[in-house]
């Protein structure tokens, strides 16, 4: 009687955690259904459901010339903020996860302590300090600013890296005469790879949607696009918002199941 009681506690437990975890995939997957369906609208405004569906406002995305514009100054952005974030943090992570020191935790608390601040607060700091020291904001402050919200994710990554490698590896490569750069080559970084990976694509897609930072730290020239699509959003309800949305989206989940196949990218963030 009592095992079967236990079983039925089990099966009730169960049934009520796969129901709340359904529940909640539902409510994070809702509001991207919808983006994609009312990007197909044959209409002039975002109305769900849609009164008839067309690809006209996939068409139109070749003749925005704003969003293209913007667009191209999130990648450059993005792109230049990741590769610093990975020299950076990598550099970082090296000193920080072979040493026990007072230093080294504290270095570790001040890299990730980005992620704790909260971002328009940062943003506004940020701002404040380069004003300070007589610096115009220009995209050079963006990058910088990018740079340090995007480190964090390379170092976190690549520090778990560290922690899974075997030191003995790097003994054995020390007691036959390699040196540090080259056992860093041959050794090291290769078996570290994945989670650099990891924290790069997870610092491009952090600083690609940055909105905090770059609404304080760009200048009037620099148009950033999750800006762009949220005044447009904001102001007359454009329907090329949804589709270029939906763009973003697939190629997402293009990016997420390539660094899957590259990386482990759901193995990296649990």
């Amino acid at each position: 009687m009592a095992n079967r009681r236990i079983d039925l506690d089990a099966l009730s437990f169960r049934i009520v955690m796969t129901g709340v975890a359904l529940l909640a995939l539902a409510l994070l997957a809702a509001p991207t259904v919808v983006v994609i369906w009312v990007s197909f609208t044959s209409g002039y405004s975002l109305k769900f459901p849609p009164p008839g569906y067309s690809l006209r406002w996939y068409v139109e995305l070749w003749n925005a010339w704003q969003l293209q514009f913007a667009l191209m100054n999130s990648l450059k952005v993005a792109a230049w903020a990741t590769a610093l974030s990975v020299l950076l943090g990598v550099a970082a992570s090296l000193g920080i996860a072979r040493s026990a020191s007072l230093t080294a935790r504290v270095l570790d608390s001040l890299f990730l302590s980005p992620l704790v601040l909260p971002a328009l607060a940062f943003g506004l700091s940020s701002l404040m300090f380069f004003s300070l020291i007589g610096v115009p904001v220009s995209p050079l402050t963006l990058i910088i600013g990018h740079t340090v919200v995007s480190v964090p994710f390379v170092v976190r990554n690549t520090v778990a890296s560290l922690a899974q490698m075997n030191p003995t590896l790097l003994e054995a490569s020390a007691s036959l005469g390699a040196t540090r750069l080259f056992t860093f080559r041959r050794i090291t970084l290769p078996l570290i790879r994945p989670g650099i990976m990891a924290g790069g694509f997870i610092a491009f897609m952090a600083s690609f949607d940055n909105v905090p930072v770059s609404l304080f730290l760009r200048d009037a020239a620099t148009d950033m696009l999750p800006i762009r699509m949220w005044q447009d959003l904001e102001g007359k309800l454009d329907v090329t918002v949804a589709a270029l949305s939906g763009v973003l989206i697939v190629a997402t989940i293009a990016l997420m199941l390539v660094m899957e196949r590259a990386a482990g990218l759901s193995k990296r963030l649990t």
